[in-house]
Formats: structure tokens, C-alpha cells, sequence
């Protein structure tokens, strides 16, 4: 009684049938727009272009697409149309692009799954619609995208045609995509010679193409081919004796299928998609289906001479006890533009924009953070190569923070340039603290890599770090060392160009930031280069060929065993910057690198560089080896003036020298005392 009284005073369920209709309005009238500024008209040409992919000196160098073989309908068996229609959408010819009980179908699942939509109810239209113009998330908004989509596609397109862009763009498992290709890879025939039973088989696929496939599971698909047969029956397509004897008939499996090889580079163009997406916002399915031209730095011979070490197995460390692979990633950048010229993500097999460990990875980076956090600021604030630094296990802080040498060998007091090259742990974190945690800091960002509040402590300087780093921030951050110290904007792309030729990208102009002075960058280098002469590097050093740079590694648990978690290279010459990375992706107590802390990652890495090194310009370094310059000195030199007289003025001017460093060295550590007790 209350509620009548209510709703005669207030109108309430008139008022709710008005909002209702104005909602209902407002959607149709969204969704019809959106409908309308899709690329209806152009679906049947989109789908028939591929994207072309081009290197550094415009030559093309693949193709990025998810489509096969395109065919017309009469190149497609009657006996694929008919399973597919009677088992997908027996009102194809005659409904207007959608079904209403596939509708009520949809929305009882609405109801029953709480908001979403768990598949069903879609016509074929709907599904060409979904597969080409919008993504593969199920919610109820996207189902009435689709409705709306599927209208304006049969508006502009015969049934006849959309069969057709239908089935030449289902995925049928195994990486294949359109009913030709898939009648090449599972019954090594064309699409228009295959019978009712592979017809149906085919169809079969279509509701899960991992678990109705033949290849992979043939009981699976004899049962559902079967249930088709059926429903062709019921659709009047085929006969109940037709039907019994395509039952009866064996699946015979013929692999004729030629993959492409267009795909050839997967790690690089999968980061191509990448960047397009999320750096000029292009999204996947348009990359896929609209023909554009992308031109990339990518270096043909670089990536080739990558990928090519990374299938030698024997370069790697073993396998761990219960078979899991070691895995590793490397990229190579060219240092004086920052393009990107080959890229390795992973070992083993290759998923489709799957997880690029080159790109995305985030581990611990190890010594390689210690050129960036330490030794740069240092050269900055005044040392010099072969400064003295102490070497010795001791405790810094409140919570007695206390580096150790992997060797456990402490020599008292070295050099600079032999505390980087034999990566003592000691010497390192001393030196941060003489120069301060904040001088490190504001280093390591100076070169592209955050450093958080929390990490900011002398640990951080030797790669103590929570976040971790890529393979591509580091190559980038040592291109700087490479680039006369200029930090470059490393990228893929350099170029996007749409199917009507207008450019829709422009990044060839690229910059770099000044972040070094050239008398820094020849210190560093000529520290770094006697990583490889003489230090950790030695065993990573291509024959031949003269390369800077610096090894890292993660300790594993005590627990564990000898072994590290993470293992790194980079290295670099003025004409080419990689970072190499090996480590397995789930690191446990059976899962770490045994060994030495640069043994598992040096093979690959020598290899890699000993097959690009020949392919580059070779432009020589500009400094020389401190390690081999100061034992030059402290052997003499080897020049042929031997008189005394010239022996005790180099003598002189060499110990005034170290003198005068000696001096600027202690004044610079009593500044930092001075300084942390007012701290």
C-alpha cells in the first residue's frame, strides 16, 4: 500500500522508464558512433596488407602480422563453410550481424558470472568484428561494441565477403592462422580440397585451438569433429549417411605448412611493437592489420650474429638438476645515436610479445653500477686512475655495514684503476664513502637510472639495489662512456609510415645529454679498459679485438653454495655498447649460477662480441689501458733515451706528480670527515 502511495506521489517507475530510455539512448547513440569512426570500409584491404618492418639502411627485414595465407571463398571447401556455419552461427545468411538469443545467451552469463561475459552468443560477424577492430577482453561493453561493429560490417560487406575475412583470419592453433594455412599444417592439402571430415575437423579447432587440434590432441578433435558432422545434419547440409561415413573416415595428419620467415628477428620486433604502443601510442591491432611501414635502426648482421650465439648451447651454463634452463638476454646499441641494433630477450622457445628479459627484466645489477655510482664521481672530484684507495674489510655505519672482496684478499692499499679492474668490493664502497652516498646518487641518475629513497646507502654503489636494472638501461648508461659522455635516447624506432604514405611518426632526429666532461669519460675508459687486459674481464675479451667496460654478479644465499644469482658484461668500443645478462628467472637454492662470478656469463658474451666486433667500423679508443700505461712507467717506459740524467727528471716529475695527487686526495678525504661529522 505504501509503495503504490509512493509511486502515485512520485512517479517513480515513470521516472525510471525515462532514465532507462535516456541511458539506452545514450549508449546506442556512443556506440553507433564508434561503430561509424571505425575502419569499416578498409577491413577486407587491412586484412590482405602486412606491417614491413625496415632496418638502419632502409632494407626491409620482415614483416609483423598475425594473418596467413589469404584465399577467396571459392578456394575455401564448401564442406569448411558449412562446418563452420552450422557449428557457429547456423543464422549467418540471414540475420542482420547479430543474434538475439545468442544475446539472452550472453546475458545470463552477465548475470551468472558477475559482469563478465565468459564467451558464447557471438555470430560469426561479431567474432571477425572482435578478432580485427577491438581486443579480446570479455565484458559487456565490448559485447555491445561488437553488435554495433557487426551491424556496420554487414552494412558494408556481403555475407559471402565476411565468411571470408572470417575465416581467413581465425587462429587454428600452432601458430597458424587462416583456413589455408591451417589446411596446410594439419592435413597438407589446400582449403578448397579438404572433405566433410577435415572441414569439420578445422571447425572443431575454432572453439579452442589448443585443445581441439589434431596435432596435439587427436581425440579431443575426433570427438568435437563428430559433434559437427551432427549439427550439419541438423543444418541440412549433409546427409545422415554422408555424415556417418566422414565419421567413420581417419584423420590423417600431413604437415605441409612453410612458416614464414618474415617474423625472423621475434625479440626485436616484438620491441618494436613495444614502443609503438607505448611510446606513440599505436595500438597492436591497428600494428597488425593497417600496413604500415616502420623503419628501425635495427643492424641486420648484429642481430643475426646475436641470435646465432645465443642457439649455442654450449656457451651457457648447465641446465639446473631438475632441467630448468639458464637464462640470459643481451642488446647492443649503437652509442652515438642510441639506436637499438639487435636484441636477444631469451634463450629457448620464442612467444609471441612474451616477456623480453632484454628489455624488461629488473635484477640486481652487481658491480656494473660501480663505473656509474663510484668511480665517474670520483674522477669528478678530483682522483685520478692510479690514486690510491684502501683496500681492506671494515665496517661503515651504525648497523656495521661491511663489504667484502669475493677473493677475500685485501691488498691494504691500490691503485684506483686496480680496485675497478679486480672489482674489489672494499675499495669500492671506501671510496663511495670518502665521496659521499649522495655524489653517487645523483651520478647514477645523471646516466637514466632512478635510484629510490630507500636505497640510498653505501650497498647501492656495488649494486645493492631493490628494483634492479635491464640490459637496456645499462648498455644505454655505458653508451655515455662510448659517446665522449653524452647520455643518447636509446629507441627502435626512427620512423612510422601509414598506408597512404603519411608519415604518422618522425623520430630521426634523436639527442643526446652532455653528462660528462671528455677528460671523465678518458679516465673511465681507461680504467674500464683494463677490465678486459688484466682483470674480471680477461676471460670475456674477443681475440683480437680491444673492448672497456665492466663484469657484475649478485651473491646467492650462504646456504646455497658457491654461486651467484645474477651474472653481467657490459662492454663497449666507440662504435658499439652490449650488455649481456645470465641468470635463471626464479633464483632458489637450485636454481643459481655455480661457480666464479663472471664464469657463466663470459662465453656468451666473448662469442657475441667476437661475431659483431669484425662487422663494426672498429674505430680505435682514444686513451690508453691505465694497468698497461702504469706498468709501462714502473718498467721505465719504453723509450731509447736510457741516460741518467733523463731517468732521475722522469723520476722527478713522476713522484712531484703523485705528490701533488697524493695531497689533493687527502684533502679531498679530510672535506668528506669534515663534512659526515657535521652530517
Amino acid at each position: 500500500m505504501f509503495i503504490r502511495r509512493f509511486n502515485h506521489r512520485y512517479q517513480v517507475i515513470r521516472w525510471l522508464i525515462v532514465l532507462f530510455l535516456t541511458v539506452s539512448l545514450g549508449a546506442s547513440a556512443f556506440f553507433t558512433y564508434k561503430a561509424k569512426t571505425a575502419d569499416v570500409e578498409n577491413l577486407k584491404t587491412n586484412l590482405k596488407t602486412v606491417t614491413q618492418i625496415y632496418d638502419r639502411n632502409n632494407e626491409k627485414a620482415g614483416t609483423i602480422t598475425n594473418k596467413g595465407t589469404f584465399v577467396e571463398l571459392n578456394d575455401i571447401s564448401p564442406q569448411v563453410r558449412n562446418a563452420v556455419i552450422s557449428t557457429e552461427d547456423r543464422s549467418f545468411y540471414s540475420n542482420p550481424g547479430f543474434d538475439v538469443k545468442g544475446l539472452a545467451r550472453a546475458g545470463v552469463s552477465y548475470v551468472i558470472h558477475r559482469g563478465q561475459i565468459t564467451g558464447g552468443g557471438s555470430t560469426i560477424t561479431q567474432q571477425l568484428a572482435k578478432n580485427t577492430l577491438l581486443t579480446q577482453k570479455q565484458t559487456f561493453v565490448r559485447k555491445f561494441q561488437e553488435i554495433f561493429l557487426a551491424v556496420e560490417i554487414t552494412r558494408h560487406y556481403t555475407k559471402d565477403d565476411i565468411l571470408t575475412m572470417y575465416l581467413n583470419n581465425a587462429y587454428f592453433g600452432n601458430g597458424v592462422w587462416g583456413v589455408e594455412d591451417a589446411s596446410q599444417r594439419y592435413f597438407g592439402k589446400h582449403a578448397k580440397d579438404l572433405d566433410a571430415s577435415e572441414g569439420a575437423a578445422l571447425a572443431a579447432i575454432l572453439r579452442s585451438p589448443s585443445f581441439y587440434n589434431p596435432v596435439d590432441h587427436l581425440d579431443n578433435s575426433i570427438s568435437r569433429r563428430n559433434l559437427i558432422l551432427g549439427l550439419m545434419v541438423d543444418n541440412g547440409k549433409l546427409t545422415q549417411d554422408q555424415a556417418n561415413a566422414a565419421k567413420a573416415e581417419k584423420l590423417t595428419l600431413v604437415n605441409n605448412y612453410q612458416q614464414s620467415d618474415e617474423y625472423r628477428y621475434p625479440y626485436y620486433f616484438d620491441a618494436v611493437l613495444d614502443e609503438a604502443y607505448n611510446r606513440y601510442g599505436i595500438k597492436e591491432e591497428d600494428i597488425l592489420n593497417k600496413g604500415y611501414k616502420i623503419y628501425t635502426t635495427l643492424n641486420q648482421t648484429v642481430q643475426t650474429q646475436m641470435q646465432d650465439s645465443f642457439k649455442d648451447d654450449s656457451v651457457f651454463p648447465a641446465n639446473a638438476a631438475d632441467g630448468t634452463e639458464v637464462q640470459a638476454a643481451s642488446v647492443a646499441v649503437d652509442p652515438n645515436t642510441g639506436g637499438i641494433l639487435g636484441v636477444v630477450g631469451g634463450r629457448g622457445k620464442h612467444v609471441f610479445r612474451g616477456f623480453n628479459r632484454a628489455t624488461q627484466i629488473r635484477r640486481q645489477p652487481g658491480s656494473t653500477m660501480k663505473p656509474l655510482a663510484i668511480y665517474t664521481p670520483a674522477i669528478e672530484e678530483g682522483y685520478h686512475p692510479d690514486s690510491m684507495v684502501e683496500d681492506k674489510l671494515q665496517s661503515y655505519g651504525k648497523n656495521k655495514y661491511t663489504p667484502h672482496n669475493v677473493d677475500e684478499q685485501y691488498a691494504g692499499e691500490v691503485p684506483m684503476y686496480e680496485a675497478l679492474a679486480q672489482s674489489k668490493n672494499a675499495a669500492a664502497v671506501w671510496l663511495l664513502n670518502k665521496i659521499g652516498v649522495s655524489k653517487g646518487v645523483s651520478s647514477v641518475e645523471r646516466f637514466g637510472i632512478d635510484v629510490p629513497k630507500s636505497d640510498q646507502n653505501l650497498a647501492f654503489g656495488i649494486g645493492g639495489v631493490t628494483k634492479g636494472v635491464s640490459p637496456l638501461q645499462m648498455a644505454r648508461a655505458y653508451s655515455a662512456f662510448a659517446n665522449g659522455g653524452k647520455l643518447p635516447d636509446t629507441h627502435f624506432i626512427t620512423k612510422i609510415v601509414d598506408a597512404t604514405g603519411a608519415v604518422v611518426v618522425d623520430n630521426t632526429q634523436t639527442s643526446a645529454k652532455q653528462i660528462m666532461t671528455q677528460k671523465t669519460v678518458n679516465d673511465m675508459t681507461s680504467m674500464m679498459l683494463a677490465v678486459f687486459s688484466s682483470g674480471t674481464g680477461a676471460s670475456a675479451k674477443p681475440y683480437g679485438y680491444t673492448v672497456a667496460g665492466k663484469t657484475g654478479s649478485t651473491e646467492g644465499e650462504n646456504s646455497w653454495g658457491y654461486g651467484t644469482k645474477d651474472q653481467w658484461i657490459v662492454g663497449y668500443t666507440p662504435d658499439i655498447t652490449v650488455a649481456t645478462w645470465v641468470g635463471f628467472d626464479n633464483t632458489d637454492a637450485n636454481h643459481f649460477l655455480k661457480g666464479l662470478s663472471e664464469q657463466g656469463v663470459a662465453p656468451i658474451f666473448k662469442l657475441e662480441m667476437s661475431n659483431i666486433l669484425p662487422n663494426t667500423k672498429q674505430t680505435p679508443f682514444k686513451v690508453a689501458d691505465a694497468a698497461q700505461e702504469d706498468q709501462a712507467n714502473n718498467n721505465g717506459g719504453t723509450g731509447t733515451n736510457n741516460s741518467g740524467d733523463s731517468d732521475w727528471l722522469n723520476d722527478f716529475q713522476s713522484n712531484v706528480q703523485k705528490g701533488i695527487d697524493s695531497i689533493k686526495d687527502k684533502a679531498s678525504e679530510w672535506y668528506n670527515d669534515v663534512k659526515g661529522f657535521f652530517n
